[in-house]
């Protein structure tokens, strides 16, 4: 740092709490930064406080090139009040997906599994619509007469398929969630999700579609065996524990 700036000496400067010098390259804390100085410089109205190297050879890194991190970096240090806003801790997610790489991959699969679930719902819905098959008396008679308060064969192939998601998806969501925190090989973990995955919307599409068996079944049970083996693994680690 150059010779200009704002010089605040002191008999014992403080000693830098990143890497321990003594003040000779580094900014003073906040405490010892007169008021008037002190607001001016926060807003970057002003040139840093710096203290004056007198060693060239000294370099410490909270000492700042620029004009305003120099005392925001400082800031930071001493009052975690003033820290700027990049330099906040991160949510409490963001923690455990940074420190798990299976986590996102479970969270991608369960939450588009979860939308295809709504994708389900809302195909059911217009089909009721299409073929007028109601399941409520004040929805028929809205929508022409009490005949309309019936079954339609097809209305319940996508109820069918939406009570199977629901007795699939929900045990999925439980089981990969505990299996992604016992620390997992990451490609084998990501192919359980893929696998599940994967069988779920080739048997939505088989159900819906109306495709030749066993394409269903083989779905089905194609989307099981991620499921079992992660309950097998989280069994075993569970009566290691015990």
């Amino acid at each position: 740092p150059s010779q200009s700036g704002w010089v605040h000496r002191l008999k014992q400067p403080p000693r830098c709490p990143s890497c321990s010098h003594d003040g000779r390259c580094c900014t003073l804390p906040i405490s010892t930064i007169p008021r008037r100085m002190r607001s001016t410089a926060a807003l970057g109205r002003s040139r840093p406080l710096l203290v004056a190297p007198r060693d060239a050879s000294l370099t410490c890194p909270v000492s700042v090139q620029g004009p305003r991190g120099c005392l925001l970096r400082s800031l930071a240090h001493w009052s975690p009040q003033l820290r700027p806003p990049t330099q906040m801790p991160p949510a409490a997610l963001a923690l455990v997906m940074e420190g798990s790489q299976v986590l996102p991959a479970f969270l991608l699969c369960s939450t588009l599994l979860v939308i295809k679930m709504y994708v389900v719902a809302i195909i059911t819905g217009q089909v009721r619509l299409r073929k007028k098959a109601f399941a409520n008396p004040e929805d028929a008679l809205r929508h022409g007469g009490l005949q309309y308060c019936r079954s339609d064969p097809y209305v319940e192939r996508c109820l069918r398929a939406h009570r199977n998601d629901m007795e699939t998806i929900y045990p999925f969501l439980f089981l990969g969630l505990v299996y992604s925190f016992l620390g997992p090989n990451l490609f084998i973990a990501r192919m359980h999700f893929l696998v599940f995955f994967l069988g779920r919307m080739v048997h939505t599409a088989a159900y819906l579609g109306k495709l030749p068996a066993p394409t269903r079944s083989l779905a089905y049970t194609l989307a099981q065996l991620p499921c079992a083996s992660m309950a097998l693994q989280i069994i075993w680690e569970a009566a290691r524990h015990l």
